[in-house]
């Protein structure tokens, strides 16, 4: 199945990026770092034509599905590491972002199904307006994670005084605050539209996938998702007080993204959630099965 093939040639791609990242960091080259970038570009033009035959298959906007979603998602935040890495050159941090993207990708095996059609709700401008700043609010997320495991990660050297194993590797810890505060803000405003956005999809059409209004704002991913803005709406307003230390504020955004993902895969695997813009699989397609 070509889906499956290029998704495969999308994961392998990274997945190489990734044994680069642990060479760099064990012999300590620099060089190899170079090798990481035209790689993860390769992979995300795989993954732009996985996108493209899904958008050819539905004849819509790749977005009706969590499967699309994820692509999408992955594509994004590589895009994202591509254009940070020509500013940020520590070994550390392109490796932790290439294993982030290679994790992502790794999950989307978990929730690969063939192409469906849209409902008719996913072509509405609430329901596109929503899938988009969901998705961008769960880059931003997963950047602010990265950051916040890059922060905890070199504070714990310093702290043991194990300071060559950081130095001119990891990014300088106000450097990570910076962009942990950065993703957290990022993905507290796309959330926000996002929630906005889906509540109106909600109030245009008093049954959303299936669903009554009620009945989806009880959903279980739409309870870990407004869970999720409360906790960054509760970081950002202890750190305007400066009341929250930078250690306390990367355990939050660590829990808030775990929070995220159960979101998006647990409470799909689960079958826990009727959040769902398909309408019904095609059957005349050769898709990932």
């Amino acid at each position: 199945m070509p889906e499956t093939i290029i998704l495969a040639l999308a994961t392998a791609m990274y997945a190489a990026a990734a044994i680069v990242g642990i060479i760099q960091l064990r012999v300590g080259g620099a060089k190899y770092r170079r090798l990481m970038q035209p790689v993860v570009c390769l992979a995300i033009v795989f993954e732009a034509v996985l996108l493209i035959l899904r958008a050819a298959a539905i004849k819509a906007i790749p977005l009706t599905g969590l499967f699309e979603s994820m692509i999408v998602l992955t594509i994004v935040f590589g895009l994202i590491y591509l254009f940070l890495s020509i500013a940020v050159r520590q070994v550390w941090f392109s490796s932790v972002m290439v294993w982030v993207i290679l994790a992502m990708v790794s999950m989307t095996w978990m929730v690969a199904k063939p192409a469906s059609e849209p409902a008719a709700v996913a072509a509405t401008p609430w329901a596109i307006a929503h899938g988009i700043a969901m998705i961008l609010g769960g880059v931003s997320i997963t950047f602010a994670t990265a950051s916040a495991i890059l922060y905890l990660f070199a504070s714990y050297k310093l702290k043991q005084k194990q300071i060559m194993q950081v130095l001119g590797k990891v990014p300088n810890l106000e450097r990570l605050e910076s962009m942990n505060l950065f993703g957290i803000r990022a993905g507290f405003l796309f959330i926000t539209i996002g929630v906005i956005s889906g509540l109106g999809m909600a109030l245009t059409r008093l049954a959303v996938m299936g669903a009554s209004v009620t009945e989806w704002l009880t959903d279980g991913k739409v309870i870990c998702i407004i869970t999720a803005w409360v906790i960054l709406a509760f970081i950002l307003a202890l750190n305007h007080l400066l009341l929250l230390k930078s250690k306390a504020r990367a355990c939050m955004t660590i829990a808030v993204f775990l929070l995220i993902l159960f979101a998006i895969l647990g409470v799909t695997v689960l079958g826990a959630t009727h959040h769902n813009f398909a309408a019904h699989q095609l059957s005349n397609t050769s898709m990932i099965r």
